[in-house]
């Protein structure tokens, strides 16, 4: 709450998640935090199964369950005395921007809607990175693989009453590794960004609850999305394909990509000069009243 809050004031709020494997404390709280003191009410949560929120097995993740988090958040907003009714918009940032997406397109209490450094974690698990003119055929085949793999541990799972986890970012990087993977590294492993609830610090997702991001694709409605979107992503960032590829299925006059010069992925997790929040803020102003 802003700090100039008075007890019967009532304001436009905000509910926001991300990165996917993050906790509140890493990124979205930093959000939130800077939302709040111009004059939002906002709200950073926790997903389920993760950091302090309730659910077993741990880390486990869903684009089902992460899309009704968001809900969840809209359903307890709406209910708190100090929002202005109607007035309730939501960011997603990395892998929770395709959560948002997703979330805007089922729910039309969601009047505003941010992404940043977004992420189609569907996408990305079915197809692997950088998949714009591969081969169709290999990529099936790819995934049949996946699903055979995984199927395969659920099996052991059970039987061992032990979930296997897929692993979270690097804890050591090589001179061969991919810049993105460094990035992500220099965040989730150091003081920068490290978090001992963080699944992305840690151990990764549960195996077994990747595979439905294969079958279940988040964008399938997003042409549906009636209430307006911004979508931020850096210039430079590895992920920008994700932003630009989902831009063009919105419809309507009320949507934006804002492409922040020179920044990469995960600048725009922390550094708070170069994440555009003069700009979040004149569009949830404009938005939510």
């Amino acid at each position: 709450m802003p700090k100039s809050m008075k007890q019967d004031d009532k304001l436009p709020a905000i509910a926001m998640a991300g990165p996917y494997g993050a906790v509140k404390e890493q990124v979205s709280g930093r959000y939130a935090q800077e939302m709040a003191a111009r004059g939002f009410l906002t709200l950073a949560f926790d997903p389920s199964f993760t950091g302090e929120s309730a659910g077993q097995p741990r880390n486990t993740t869903s684009p089902d369950i992460n899309t009704e988090d968001f809900s969840a958040a809209v359903d307890f907003l709406s209910n708190h005395e100090n929002v202005t009714e109607g007035q309730i918009g939501i960011l997603g940032i990395c892998g929770w921007g395709g959560f948002a997406l997703n979330a805007a397109a089922m729910d039309p209490r969601i009047k505003a809607t941010v992404t940043s450094t977004m992420y189609d974690m569907s996408r990305n698990i079915a197809n692997g990175y950088f998949d714009n003119g591969k081969d169709a055929a290999e990529l099936r085949a790819n995934r049949l693989e996946s699903r055979k793999k995984i199927s395969a541990q659920r099996t052991q799972d059970y039987k061992n009453g032990t979930y296997q986890m897929a692993g979270g970012v690097p804890t050591e990087v090589t001179e061969d590794m991919p810049q993105f993977v460094k990035d992500y590294h220099d965040f989730y492993q150091t003081k920068r960004g490290y978090h001992p609830r963080s699944f992305g610090s840690t151990t990764g997702a549960t195996l077994s609850s990747v595979l439905d991001f294969m079958n279940m694709p988040l964008l399938s409605y997003s042409s549906e999305i009636e209430t307006p979107v911004l979508m931020i992503h850096g210039e430079k960032a590895h992920s920008r394909y994700y932003s630009e590829d989902a831009f063009k299925r919105l419809t309507g006059s009320n949507k934006e990509l804002y492409i922040v010069p020179g920044a990469v992925h995960t600048d725009l997790y922390d550094r708070m000069d170069i994440i555009p929040f003069d700009k979040i803020e004149a569009f949830f102003r404009a938005n939510l009243r």
